[in-house]
């Protein structure tokens, strides 16, 4: 039976996923916005495997259920393309090129007592992900935002983001006022138990927290399996929860390890999450950076496969659907202000805004493929500084 949720878009090979999948976990430099923006370069623009509105739908689920959104995302793509295998299959590759160079990175950091420099590298990276980023803002925002409830909400939702609001309750807040929106201009209907799940399984989850016990592999695979299993938001929430246990609790790590781990999940392509990689290997080896990568990750494909097949009867509901929209605005507003704090991040200096403005008319006049975008500014960064 074909368990993709439309039959208008023809299957793909296990081997077109692997492919497409590793060589975004190999260039998907700069956060969660970035890799979405890559994501949907190369598979709603070029290679068409969904239409732009389905895409916007997958972003809007990830949101509704706890783990990192990007990867959850991947995950929601390899089904879409080809069922069950396809899930894991875009999971796993998209995972592990990360995860590999993470524990590079660790066994670098072990040897030598630091991190290997990325400076020059991130350079020439940032600017071009900056153009990828605006592109891909551009175009789901002219398919998500086509009301003036939507626009408000998006607006409303930038703002309230800028000033520092909580993610999940300016996502929580969006859906719920385009369903009270939807309310008051139609007949009320029905609210759909769907959306419960997820948040239901949060509770459900959240209740299992990992009792205080000294270092054991079997612990550190637990705890990072709460921490997938429980955790909304950016990197800097994964900051406060490992801090939490990890430094402060329990004593396996010190706030300088800590602090290193997460900028190595930053600096490295692919999901930030990666940073359990890095701690499990400081405090477990090669065994430990394993488990620990299984634990954070492993919750997400759990969550996707029992919320991936509910999204379109979501979009079929009418409540639900109104819900959807909201946090699809919502979603690109947080977008937008992650979007504007790698601008000021990024573009630093002449020869920065030159890439930018160079990648932007590359994207849009040539439909470069974005992953040569990124290794051409890394290659430009690396030789600026030799």
């Amino acid at each position: 039976m074909d368990s993709t949720p439309s039959g208008d878009v023809a299957r793909g090979s296990l081997g077109e996923i692997a492919r497409v999948f590793l060589r975004l976990g190999l260039t998907a430099f700069g956060g969660p916005a970035a890799h979405i923006a890559m994501m949907e370069d190369e598979l709603v623009r070029r290679r068409r495997w969904l239409p732009r509105e389905e895409f916007l739908d997958l972003l809007g689920a990830t949101h509704l259920i706890p783990g990192p959104n990007s990867t959850e995302l991947a995950i929601h793509l390899g089904h879409r393309r080809a069922g069950w295998p396809g899930l894991l299959v875009a999971g796993a590759c998209f995972i592990v090129p990360a995860m590999l160079l993470t524990l590079a990175a660790a066994w670098a950091y072990v040897r030598f007592g630091s991190l290997p420099q990325a400076d020059a590298l991130l350079y020439g990276v940032k600017p071009v992900i900056l153009a990828v980023v605006l592109q891909a803002l551009w175009g789901l925002g002219k398919m998500a935002l086509t009301t003036a409830p939507r626009v408000v909400v998006a607006v409303g939702s930038a703002v309230a983001s800028a000033l520092g609001a909580n993610e999940l309750l300016i996502l929580a807040v969006a859906g719920g006022a385009l369903a009270a929106w939807s309310h008051v201009r139609s007949s009320p209907a029905s609210s759909s138990p769907l959306l419960l799940t997820p948040f239901a399984l949060h509770g459900v989850t959240a209740a299992t927290a990992t009792a205080a016990t000294p270092f054991s592999l079997g612990g550190l695979f637990l705890f990072f399996l709460k921490v997938g299993s429980v955790l909304f938001g950016s990197g800097y929430v994964l900051l406060a929860f490992l801090r939490a246990d990890l430094v402060e609790r329990w004593g396996w790590l010190t706030e300088a390890q800590l602090l290193d781990a997460v900028a190595v999940g930053q600096l490295t392509p692919g999901p930030v999450f990666t940073t359990a990689t890095f701690i499990g290997y400081l405090v477990g080896g090669v065994p430990g950076a394993g488990l620990a990568t299984l634990g954070i990750f492993l919750p997400a494909f759990v969550f996707v496969a029992l919320s991936g097949p509910l999204v379109p009867r979501i979009r079929r509901s009418r409540t639900a659907g109104a819900v959807l929209d909201g946090v699809n605005a919502a979603s690109l507003a947080l977008m937008s202000v992650v979007t504007w704090q790698l601008g000021r991040a990024a573009l630093v200096d002449g020869w920065t805004v030159a890439l930018a403005v160079v990648g932007s008319v590359l994207l849009l006049r040539w439909r470069v493929n974005s992953a040569w975008l990124v290794l051409g500014g890394a290659a430009v960064g690396l030789l600026r500084a030799w």
